[in-house]
């Protein structure tokens, strides 16, 4: 089974640029086009919050035209610039998100992996938590199918990066989420976003990860103090490889069109020197 992990698409409406630079429209486009070019093809694509910028309908619906170019399934799940409601009702149709109730979490069992997209959104606060009720639903899911190898993603990471402030915008609850990951093995791996860095971590006995940005990156400061900047790095998503035998692998795979690829053996299969 392959993943694409696309996380924060900011999308704005009506040809406006993040933060006055950014055209995360056409940021997306490439890295659709790019995902669609893979082969092999991936099977689905999650795409891990902040979908749009400012959680208007019309974003939303712009977001929509753009992920509908996918040749394969794609999951959306809520991110600190989403809304909920609006979210909602653009993907009403897509028969994933539940209808009604406080949090988007949702299950996808069709696939060789469990797919479980978790909530963290707090409406109109920059930081994620995973809560008393959010957890007992997630632990509810993990107790209905012991023996499934499972994929959990979200948008806000429960872990320190050392990029000062983006952690203070972290999911909270840091404890009690790992507590219900340490009492389930099939857990195999947790994706994030929110901090537009490719950056991984051993986390309470299975690797937790972040996606890079495919459109503007946070800037590398591990200086205490750092500024809140972002820096136009080479957009990049990941690609998550799953077998039975070998588990999950992941790759980091940029967006663009770059020398190559050249041989590192003549035809007669000596090395090139």
């Amino acid at each position: 089974m392959l993943i694409a992990q696309i996380t924060d698409t900011h999308i704005k409406a009506n040809g406006r640029l993040a933060y006055g630079r950014v055209d995360t429209h056409a940021a997306l486009a490439r890295c659709v086009t790019h995902v669609n070019a893979l082969r092999p093809a991936p099977d689905v694509v999650l795409v891990t919050g902040d979908l749009v910028d400012t959680g208007k309908a019309a974003e939303y619906g712009v977001l929509r035209t753009l992920l509908d170019r996918l040749a394969m399934p794609y999951y959306v799940i809520p991110g600190n610039h989403d809304e909920r409601s609006a979210l909602r009702n653009v993907f009403a149709d897509a028969g994933y998100l539940p209808r009604d109730g406080q949090f988007l979490h949702y299950v996808i069992e069709h696939f060789p992996l469990r797919l479980i997209g978790l909530d963290s959104t707090i409406p109109e606060h920059p930081e994620g938590q995973m809560c008393s009720a959010r957890l007992a639903w997630l632990d509810e899911r993990l107790r209905e199918a012991p023996e499934r190898p499972t994929l959990l993603f979200m948008h806000h990471p429960p872990f320190v990066t050392g990029i000062e402030h983006m952690d203070v915008q972290r999911c909270g609850n840091e404890a009690g989420f790992g507590a219900v990951v340490v009492r389930h093995r099939q857990v195999m791996r947790l994706l994030c976003g929110h901090v537009h860095r490719a950056i991984q971590m051993s986390w309470h006995g299975i690797t937790a990860s972040i996606g890079p940005s495919h459109s503007h990156s946070v800037a590398l400061d591990l200086r205490p103090g750092g500024a809140s900047a972002f820096v136009l790095e080479p957009p990049a998503y990941q690609l998550h490889r799953w077998t039975p035998h070998e588990g999950l692998v992941s790759h980091l795979a940029f967006v663009g069109t770059y020398d190559g690829p050249h041989p590192f053996f003549e035809k007669d299969g000596r090395l090139i020197d």
